[in-house]
């Protein structure tokens, strides 16, 4: 049986509660959801990326991104992300900023979902995936 391994990149700081910013088992590698916060600092609390969906989403693209690549995978591994944004007047921006973010990609692009939620105050944007490697 193949054991599940915690994935915490060294720009993460713990998790607040009992969970891993990813974790793998076999081939495959679940990143929590993450937001716009910048790389941590040790002592300080986490900061957020800045005000605006711009800001925030490229940050947590990158955090995304820090934990896929602490996991073993790229974003060519990535089958499925999830977006979840606090306010449906930022969706357009968003699907700007993603369409941008990932015009290089040289595999077909994941399959994506996107739904509004609450999240903690100051944050709009919080991604998760699922990536499947070799």
């Amino acid at each position: 049986m193949t054991a599940k391994t915690a994935i915490t990149p060294a720009t993460h700081t713990t998790p607040p509660a009992k969970f891993s910013h990813g974790v793998r088992k076999g081939n495959i590698l679940q990143v929590a959801g993450q937001v716009g916060f910048l790389p941590a600092v040790p002592g300080q609390p986490p900061t957020v990326a800045g005000p605006t969906l711009r800001e925030q989403t490229l940050q947590t693209l990158a955090n995304v991104r820090s934990v896929l690549e602490a996991g073993g995978a790229t974003w060519e591994d990535v089958m499925m992300l999830r977006v979840y944004l606090t306010d449906t007047a930022h969706f357009a921006e968003m699907n700007a900023l993603y369409n941008d973010y990932f015009a290089d990609l040289k595999e077909a692009p994941a399959a994506r979902t996107t739904v509004y939620v609450g999240l903690p105050e100051g944050l709009l944007i919080e991604i998760d995936a699922l990536a499947v490697l070799g």
